[in-house]
C-alpha cells in the first residue's frame, strides 16, 4: 500500500501521463492559470488525484459550483471587512505597473481559493458518504458553464520554495512556522515576486491570526462551504474502499483532506484582507472573473 507521508508535490513541469491530463483539466474546469499546492500535493500519490478529480469533475462543471464559490468569496470579504483593512500598501514605493500586477495576482487567488474550499468540502462529503445520499437523483437538468482560463487572469507564477534571497527565505520560514505548514502556499509564493509588499502585508496579518474573531470567521467560511457542497447536484463516487483499492491509505487521505479544509478558509480570508487595501468591499464581493449564463442539457457534467 502506498504510504501517505509528506512527499514532494508534483510541479506542473514535472507532470506526465494521467497527472498531466488532470492538471490540464484543472486549469480548464476551474478556469485558473495554474495548479495550486494542495492539488499538486495530492498528485504525489499516484492514482489518487486522477480518481478524485474524475469523481468531482461533474459538479465542478456546473453553474451551481460556480455560484457556491461566489457565495463563499462574498462571505470572506464581509468577514475581512469586519476585521478591518490592513493598510499595508502606503509607503512601499510601488510603481503603477507593480500596483496593477499585485492586484491581478490577488484577483487570481481571490477567485480560486473559494473554489478549492468548496471542492475540498465536496470531496470529504463524498468520501464520508454524506453527499451521495442527499444529492442522488437531483440532477435532471443542470446548467453547465463554459470551460477555459479567462484571458485577463494573471499567470500563476511564483518564487521557488527555497528562494536564494535570504530575506525572502526568512519570510517564508516565518510564514511556515506561524501557520505550522510543511510548505509555503502558492498565494504567498506568488506575492513574494514583490518581496517588500509580502513582508508588509504579512507583518500586518500575523497578529490578526491569533484573534478569536479571525478563527470564528474562518470556521464560518468552512461551514458555509460544506453546506453549499452538500447541495451540489451530482454524487461523488469515491469511497474509502475504492481509495484503498488504489493502494492508498484511506484514513490518511481523509486526514489530508481535512487539513486542506481547515487551511483553505484562512487562505480565502487572508487574500480578502490583502485585497481590501486595493478594492472596496462591495466590488471585491463580486467574482473577479464572472461567468456568462448559458444553459446546457445535463450529461453528468461532461461535454
Amino acid at each position: 500500500m502506498l504510504g501517505f507521508g509528506r512527499r514532494h508535490a508534483v510541479g506542473e513541469h514535472e507532470a506526465d501521463g494521467e497527472i498531466e491530463r488532470v492538471y490540464h483539466e484543472i486549469r480548464q474546469t476551474l478556469r485558473v492559470t495554474g495548479v495550486t499546492l494542495n492539488l499538486r500535493a495530492l498528485a504525489a500519490y499516484g492514482p489518487l488525484l486522477p480518481a478524485l478529480w474524475d469523481a468531482l469533475r461533474p459538479n465542478l462543471d456546473t453553474r451551481a459550483f460556480e455560484d457556491a464559490a461566489d457565495r463563499v468569496r462574498a462571505e470572506a470579504v464581509g468577514a475581512a471587512a469586519r476585521i478591518g483593512r490592513l493598510d499595508a500598501v502606503g509607503g512601499l514605493g510601488l510603481g503603477e505597473s507593480q500596483h496593477r500586477q499585485i492586484q491581478m495576482a490577488l484577483d487570481l487567488y481571490h477567485y480560486v481559493n473559494p473554489k478549492l474550499l468548496v471542492l475540498t468540502a465536496l470531496a470529504r462529503l463524498g468520501f464520508d458518504g454524506g453527499a451521495v445520499e442527499t444529492r442522488r437523483g437531483r440532477a435532471a437538468a443542470v446548467e453547465l458553464i463554459d470551460r477555459g482560463v479567462p484571458g485577463t487572469m494573471y499567470p500563476m507564477e511564483m518564487v521557488e520554495e527555497g528562494p536564494a534571497d535570504p530575506e525572502v527565505r526568512a519570510l517564508f520560514d516565518d510564514i511556515q512556522r506561524t501557520l505550522a505548514r510543511p510548505a509555503v502556499n502558492s498565494d504567498y509564493r506568488t506575492l513574494a515576486l514583490w518581496p517588500g509588499y509580502l513582508a508588509a502585508v504579512w507583518s500586518r496579518l500575523k497578529p490578526i491570526l491569533a484573534r478569536q474573531e479571525y478563527e470564528w470567521a474562518a470556521q464560518g467560511l468552512g461551514d458555509t462551504a460544506r453546506a453549499l457542497a452538500r447541495d451540489l447536484p451530482y454524487p461523488v463516487p469515491l469511497t474509502r474502499e475504492r481509495v484503498t483499492a488504489l493502494g492508498v491509505d484511506a484514513e490518511t487521505v481523509d486526514e489530508r483532506l481535512a487539513e486542506f479544509e481547515r487551511l483553505l478558509p484562512k487562505l480565502a480570508l487572508n487574500v480578502a484582507l490583502f485585497a481590501l487595501d486595493w478594492t472596496p468591499a462591495a466590488a471585491l464581493a463580486r467574482s473577479p472573473f464572472p461567468v456568462e449564463r448559458r444553459r446546457f442539457e445535463a450529461d453528468g457534467g461532461r461535454r
